[in-house]
């Protein structure tokens, strides 16, 4: 084959071109945990890190009806993670899009303050309106109002939106703006803040995977101009999960914002107590995750120690479900041990490429015992897991390289049996109105879906 040659330039250029991509082109950790060290998990409360025989008491008393050794995963977690517990909180489900953006707008209502938003994708639409008019009238109330929002996620959003809300003294920050000249702080086009956060006077916080938008405003329940069709024709809604949280667990919430405000040199905040003291609210244990390029992959790590030490059940709800062969291999091994694991996955999905990207790993994790649900009802938006019925993640990160190499992403680990039966709850329902994929179904699939898996694997790091 006669490959023609480029001219000498060009050919420097193409070879430096992809020599920065093979440069960019970050791994993910291998983890290999090991029996801890320590006999107790660190766990700190409203006065700092509890003494050993305190927090053995503590986790011993709290996870006296775990089936899962919940303080030896908690140990091995911590080792992967360098992360500790924080004991007294209180932990609220939010199951769909109407009920969060309700308590959102009703804790926001609350502030006498201040009020820390950080979303992805902040719409000019009915909700995203709403909000922005009631986030105006708490800055006229005396609130500080401070608000980042990811460049990428809003590119959409008209600037004079953003420009409505300063003009009223709240303060807003693009993160990582997509014109370089514009950026302040630290400037990567390819690292995004993915993050969901609103922080009310310090004292309660909202996270999860849902934005200001009244796409996610509408659960399987409702229809709205963003509503997508099924696999039947049918129009569905959007599907989606988020937590309420008061306890000492929000400061570190807290400092996840004002830390990223400073790293893109958002200007001195506006005085007010960010960091109130914080009495216990609830008997939950939280380990936060706060997820950047930088870092050291926490919330990757969290999640494979987790599924690789559950001895009963893995259920997993992943909105853009392309995972490494690390994870793939741990989840295949567990269902090999006799572990019951399912995964809930799109059935319908805003990003057909992601979709197939992640079809490309069905044949294997099959093979291996997983099963494998899509939802049919809604276009599934999730990024939770609950394993063993009492550790349980709710976040930001999706299962994919860019949620755990390039963005910022922010996740909770819960490890409490009580809150793991209302996410089993959650699973379940989601598992009634989604169909499984079959192995032998799966075997005879179109071949043009095999072509599309394929090409789709190809991009999967860049997804």
């Amino acid at each position: 084959m006669n490959i023609p040659r480029l001219p000498g330039w060009r050919s420097r250029l193409v070879v430096l071109s992809l020599t920065l991509v093979l440069i960019s082109c970050k791994s993910l950790p291998e983890v290999d945990p090991i029996s801890p060290a320590k006999a107790t998990p660190t766990v700190a409360g409203t006065k700092g890190v509890l003494a050993p025989k305190q927090a053995s008491a503590l986790v011993s008393k709290r996870w006296a009806n775990a089936s899962a050794d919940l303080k030896n995963l908690a140990l091995m977690e911590e080792q992967a993670t360098g992360v500790p517990l924080i004991a007294g909180n209180r932990v609220s489900l939010l199951f769909d899009g109407p009920n969060t953006m309700r308590a959102m707008m009703d804790g926001a209502r609350a502030a006498t303050s201040s009020i820390n938003l950080e979303t992805y994708i902040f719409d000019q639409d009915q909700i995203g309106n709403e909000f922005a008019d009631l986030l105006i009238e708490k800055q006229r109330q005396g609130v500080a109002v401070n608000i980042m929002v990811d460049a990428v996620g809003a590119i959409a959003t008209p600037a004079a939106f953003f420009d409505r809300m300063r003009a009223a003294g709240i303060r807003v920050v693009i993160f990582n703006p997509v014109n370089p000249a514009k950026a302040k702080g630290n400037w990567d086009l390819n690292q995004r803040n993915h993050r969901k956060l609103m922080v009310v006077d310090g004292k309660v916080a909202f996270t999860g995977g849902i934005n200001i938008s009244s796409t996610y405003a509408n659960s399987s329940l409702f229809r709205s101009k963003y509503k997508k069709e099924n696999a039947d024709g049918k129009k569905v809604g959007w599907r989606d999960t988020h937590v309420r949280i008061e306890g000492p667990a929000v400061a570190p919430l807290q400092w996840s914002f004002v830390n990223l405000w400073v790293q893109q040199e958002g200007g001195e905040l506006p005085k007010a107590e960010y960091f109130p003291p914080l009495a216990p609210a609830g008997d939950k244990l939280i380990r936060v995750l706060a997820g950047n390029p930088e870092g050291d992959s926490d919330i990757y790590k969290a999640l494979v120690v987790a599924i690789g030490e559950a001895k009963k059940s893995i259920h997993i709800t992943s909105a853009y479900f392309v995972p490494d062969q690390q994870i793939v291999d741990t989840l295949a091994a567990a269902a090999q041990r006799g572990v019951d694991v399912r995964l809930v996955l799109p059935g319908v999905s805003d990003h057909s490429l992601i979709r197939y990207a992640g079809q490309g790993f069905y044949d294997q994790l099959l093979k291996a015992g997983v099963k494998i649900f899509e939802l049919q009802i809604a276009v599934l938006h999730a990024k939770t897991a609950v394993i063993d019925g009492a550790w349980s993640t709710i976040g930001s990160a999706n299962i994919d390289r860019r949620s755990f190499l390039h963005n910022y992403e922010l996740n909770v680990v819960v490890m409490d049996p009580a809150f793991g039966r209302d996410m089993e709850s959650a699973f379940n329902e989601d598992l009634r109105d989604s169909k499984e994929v079959t192995l032998e179904q799966w075997k005879h699939r179109p071949w043009m879906d095999r072509i599309r898996e394929w090409a789709a694997r190809l991009g999967e790091y860049w997804i």
